[in-house]
Order: C-alpha cells, then structure tokens, then sequence
C-alpha cells in the first residue's frame, strides 16, 4: 500500500500537506514512532534521500538503543514506521496550534492503516499534544496526561490497547546538544525495541 495515495482516498488532496510517499506493507508495522514536523525540504525528511537530516540524528539514536538499522528501509523491516505530527512545515519557532489541527485528519488515518500497532512514541511534545487531541475527541479525555515527559517515562500509559510512549524530539541540531534528552530517548526506544519483538 502507498501511504500517501491511501490517505489522498481517504481525506483528499490538501494544499502544502505533505504526506509519506512510500510503500509498505502495513501489517508489518508494530510500531509508530511519531515525530513533531516535516522539515521545509522534504528530501531532508525520513523517506527523503538516504542521507537525509532527519535519518542523522534518528537512526543512531536507534542504534544507541541496540537496533542494527543503517537506513529507513531497515528501520521499516524492522516493524517500525515513523511520520510526522504536522504535515507542513513550520514558518516560525514554535509550531502553531492551527498547524497541529490542520494535520491531524491526516495523522488520525494515518495511525488508523497499521492494525497491528503494539507502541505509539510520541517524540517531542508537539506530538504529544497532537495524539491527545485525536484521543480527545473519540473519549473526551487526554490518553497522555499534561506532565513533564520526564515524569511519564517509567509510567505504562494505554490507548485502545497500544501502549503510548511520550519520549523526546529525535531530530534536528538540538537533539545533539541535550545528551540528557538524547540518553532518555535512547532508553524509551529500547523499551518500545523490546515490547515489539
């Protein structure tokens, strides 16, 4: 199945969303890894060119948590897909909230194509804050609650049975900065690494 043709069937085509095109076989995946943003050039994106920004900081970071990848091909063979939260890219700092929701029919139908989903990471808050609001709207409440991430990592959090993993932003230049964040991200991914082999 191609990721973006099936979401274009499903929800159309939008002006400046910017969708997976990729094929994968969905019941392969048994874990989403979900980032905050596309980046302003897609090629710099996951499923961009095999030395893409996104991949230099993403793939050691799996590689730190014991997981043998080299490419985004490896870390799909491997049961693991990852998108982004927001589906444009982001024209100030901060992402607005407007950004999130314009994306989130996008990010909703997305999750929905894998049925053999055991972990959702949220990696960074703005798709902490996305996945809440999806999850809001079908039960009214938040699936991850408004804390600290640091506070939520060792608490085992559920959503429809999928065990819900809030982590830290695993690309762009600041990741290399926070060797805290890094180390932690590091560890929750070897969690997720671990639940779905």
């Amino acid at each position: 199945m191609n990721i973006k043709k099936e979401l274009e069937i499903k929800l159309g085509m939008a002006n400046g969303i910017y969708l997976n095109d990729i094929e994968i076989d969905p019941l392969t995946i048994n874990a989403i890894m979900i980032n905050e943003v596309v980046p302003s050039d897609p090629l710099e994106d996951f499923y961009g060119t095999p030395d893409a920004d996104y991949l230099k900081t993403t793939i050691p970071l799996l590689q730190g948590a014991g997981a043998e990848v080299t490419s985004i091909q490896d870390i799909l063979q491997m049961g693991v897909y990852i998108t982004n939260a927001v589906k444009t890219s982001k024209t100030e700092y901060a992402i607005e909230k407007s950004s999130i929701e314009n994306s989130l029919p996008y990010l909703e139908a997305e999750i929905s194509l894998f049925p053999n989903i055991k972990v959702i990471m949220l990696m960074g808050d703005v798709a902490k804050k996305a996945f809440n609001m999806i999850t809001k709207k079908a039960t009214k409440k938040n699936a991850v609650p408004a804390v600290s991430t640091y506070k939520l990592r060792n608490s085992e959090i559920y959503y429809n049975g999928i065990r819900v993993m809030p982590s830290y932003i695993m690309t762009g230049g600041n990741i290399l900065i926070e060797k805290s964040k890094v180390t932690m991200a590091t560890e929750d991914i070897a969690t997720m690494l671990e639940i779905i082999k």
